[in-house]
């Protein structure tokens, strides 16, 4: 999908632009991505910051975040496995299968996340900077920098 079809009112998915983890998600998850129009924001953007100032439980946040209908009066947010299992479902496909995690109850689901999310950066690796989005795929990211 072409830049100039995606939808403002597109779902984005917040998160770690250092974190080699994250960055290996978002890369998996444009590579199976069928519909082309999930967007991407690292969480130090001004973008993650607008979202953040809309939710006061963002404060602080260090974690993946799934918007809904961003910057719209109907705006959602769903943070660290609700925001993974908000990304299997629009995967869709085999996908879907990892919905069966909403079976789990949510603090169990968020105690897990939290336990890899604190080593993360040893198992994926750090990144001094965000990395770059290839040209392809940049116009997926907000930031005023791919623009």
């Amino acid at each position: 999908m072409s830049v100039a079809n995606q939808s403002p009112d597109a779902p984005v998915l917040l998160y770690d632009g250092v974190c080699g983890v994250c960055n290996a998600a978002v890369q998996t998850i444009l590579r199976y991505d069928r519909r082309g129009d999930l967007r991407f924001a690292a969480l130090d953007s001004d973008f993650a910051r607008d979202v953040a100032s809309r939710h006061p439980e963002l404060g602080g946040i260090d974690t993946a975040v799934y918007v809904r209908d961003a910057g719209q009066p109907s705006e959602t947010v769903h943070v660290r496995s609700a925001a993974l299992l908000q990304v299997s479902a629009y995967l869709g496909g085999w996908w879907r299968i990892a919905l069966l995690g909403y079976a789990i109850p949510a603090r169990v689901r968020d105690w897990l996340y939290e336990r890899f999310a604190a080593v993360r950066y040893r198992l994926g690796g750090r990144h001094d900077t965000c990395p770059v989005p290839s040209p392809g795929v940049r116009g997926r990211f907000i930031d005023g920098t791919y623009a």
